[in-house]
């Protein structure tokens, strides 16, 4: 990886200049809105009984008290905010993950490193530990620039992503499941071939290029925010009360123009913002996305929030962010696979130390396969749980529901939902529904 201290400075400007080097490497992917799911989150929930949110708890705005516990009694009145949905989908990227972004940029910038070609560089090629998306985007970042990649993958890594990694062309070189094993081995390749070790997250080089995303998600929203205010489009502009029921509203799905070239660095300054995003629900493990995204809107006004699962303590940023010490492990098996790592040092400090994220909100695991279920059978897309958490946090976390009703009133939010990935097989599907199926089947005998 290229030294850190050499890499840009975490700003706006150096994540519009990141979108400027892998532009044509990644796919500008659709931003979508769905009228049925913009009407459930702009209609208060029927009842909160037998959730975190049953009773009221004294908490400052935006912190969350969701797995807090139940409050002193007093029953809480579901929030009834309007929520505008704007779906970011990464999961259309290449390899199937926004991690794609990220990847590309970090062998860009190896590329053009001061005698980096000269030393050998190319020759040596890169590394890292994953069994994941990270995997398969840096095995391809390294192909399509005519580099070596080395690639350590647990013995116990599923099949597919094995055989999706190599089919990238990558060396995958297998170790123990554990951190230390799999840092081990990633060693033992630099001393055996000298290449550069490329982390998932915890890289200014990473941050940038993940931020990419955030930048192409402001620009659409806001042309498909001024396409429906010009139309007069009512169904994304109006208040969905408790009285119209979301079944009734025609589904429409809407996909904003496929633009090229240069996002415009402009943000801020003088005047009425101009009106575009609200606010960005993005999810968070290692926080290499959550930080790019959060430098993306710097300056713009548009708040950015983090989302995690809360099962088995994988909501670690939440935890840290809230007490101002960064959670350093995480042993969790929530659904949401992708979120189980803790937050990285690099993007603690955009994060935390910059305040450059708002807050964090957490969901359990069933609102994780709840929404899950709405984006498969709604938005007719495929993700992963883990992409599936930031619109489990606008459907169902009365936290985060409530501020927006208490900030924005009638006027609502217009809200980016970032869909991370979609790398997920089928049987793993079904095995998340699997109870589901029972239940219905025992329900109806």
């Amino acid at each position: 990886m290229a030294d850190p201290s050499t890499s840009p400075p975490l700003t706006r400007q150096s994540v519009v200049e990141a979108h400027g080097l892998i532009r044509h490497h990644v796919h500008r992917t659709p931003t979508l809105t769905n009228a049925t799911l913009t009407a459930l989150a702009s209609a208060p929930r029927a009842d909160l009984r037998g959730t975190p949110w049953e009773y009221v708890a004294g908490t400052t705005a935006g912190q969350g008290t969701g797995e807090d516990g139940k409050g002193g009694g007093e029953k809480r009145r579901p929030a009834n905010p309007t929520i505008r949905l704007w779906f970011k989908c990464e999961n259309l990227q290449r390899v199937g993950a926004f991690k794609a972004r990220g990847a590309f940029h970090a062998v860009e910038r190896l590329r053009r490193e001061p005698g980096g070609a000269a030393g050998g560089g190319r020759e040596r090629g890169v590394v890292a530990h994953s069994s994941g998306n990270h995997a398969q985007a840096l095995a391809l970042a390294a192909r399509e620039n005519g580099i070596p990649a080395h690639i350590v993958m647990p013995t116990i890594s599923t099949p597919s992503k094995i055989a999706a990694t190599k089919g990238y062309g990558a060396r995958v070189v297998f170790s123990g499941s554990t951190s230390t094993e799999r840092e081990a081995a990633c060693m033992r390749v630099i001393e055996q071939t000298g290449a550069r070790l490329v982390p998932p997250y915890d890289h200014p080089d990473i941050v940038l290029g993940q931020g990419t995303l955030g930048l192409e998600l402001q620009e659409d929203a806001a042309a498909l925010i001024h396409a429906a205010a010009a139309s007069g489009d009512a169904s994304h502009h109006r208040h969905h009360g408790s009285d119209e029921r979301a079944e009734r509203l025609p589904e429409r799905v809407i996909r904003a123009p496929s633009t090229v070239g240069l996002v415009a660095a402009t943000a801020g300054g003088g005047g009425k913002k101009k009106k575009g995003l609200d606010a960005i629900l993005a999810p968070c493990g290692g926080g290499g996305m959550l930080s790019g995204v959060a430098l993306s809107c710097e300056g713009t006004g548009i708040r950015v929030f983090g989302c995690e699962p809360s099962f088995e303590g994988a909501d670690d940023a939440k935890r840290g962010f809230e007490s101002g010490r960064r959670v350093e492990a995480v042993r969790s098996l929530t659904i949401a696979d992708g979120l189980r790592t803790p937050l990285g040092r690099v993007p603690w400090g955009v994060i935390y130390e910059r305040r450059l994220v708002s807050g964090f909100f957490s969901v359990g695991e069933a609102e994780i396969r709840d929404a899950l279920r709405l984006l498969l059978e709604r938005l007719k897309l495929v993700v992963e749980p883990s992409a599936a958490v930031p619109l489990a946090v606008a459907l169902y976390n009365e936290d985060f529901r409530a501020l927006v009703e208490r900030e924005s009133g009638a006027e609502g939010w217009d809200v980016g939902v970032v869909l991370s990935g979609g790398n997920v097989s089928l049987e793993a599907l079904g095995r998340l529904f699997a109870g589901d199926e029972e239940k219905t089947k025992a329900t109806e005998t």
